[in-house]
């Protein structure tokens, strides 16, 4: 088997796919940290490919940032100033060549994440 990883957004106070939701990928290696990839997600809040494909699959630490203040605020969610969620990271290792997949369930005050299928 090949890895890759892939993410789902999903907007759990409005019931939807978070679509518009910018995303940047880093591989951490010590205390350096290295931007591989910035996407947004699609209509499905998925994104359009791989966040990380088979060829660029390697294992160790990475980061996926969602930008979810810009998110909420595009969406009319009411501002606050400062958001209490604003960007939100997730560090995670890939240790062997497999699927990874991160969804990350998000609403204006708390998310949630796990590793999916």
């Amino acid at each position: 088997m090949t890895g890759y990883l892939t993410t789902h957004v999903l907007d759990t106070a409005r019931g939807c796919p978070a679509e518009g939701l910018k995303i940047e990928l880093f591989r951490i290696d010590g205390e350096t940290r290295s931007l591989l990839k910035t996407l947004v997600t699609n209509d499905d809040g998925r994104t359009n490919e791989q966040i990380l494909p088979a060829a660029e699959f390697a294992p160790g630490t990475y980061e996926l940032v969602f930008h979810a203040g810009a998110y909420l605020d595009a969406c009319g969610t009411p501002p606050e100033s400062p958001r209490f969620l604003d960007v939100v990271p997730i560090r995670f290792g890939m240790s062997e060549p497999a699927h990874y997949h991160v969804p990350l369930l998000l609403s204006p005050f708390g998310y949630s994440t796990y590793r999916g299928s």
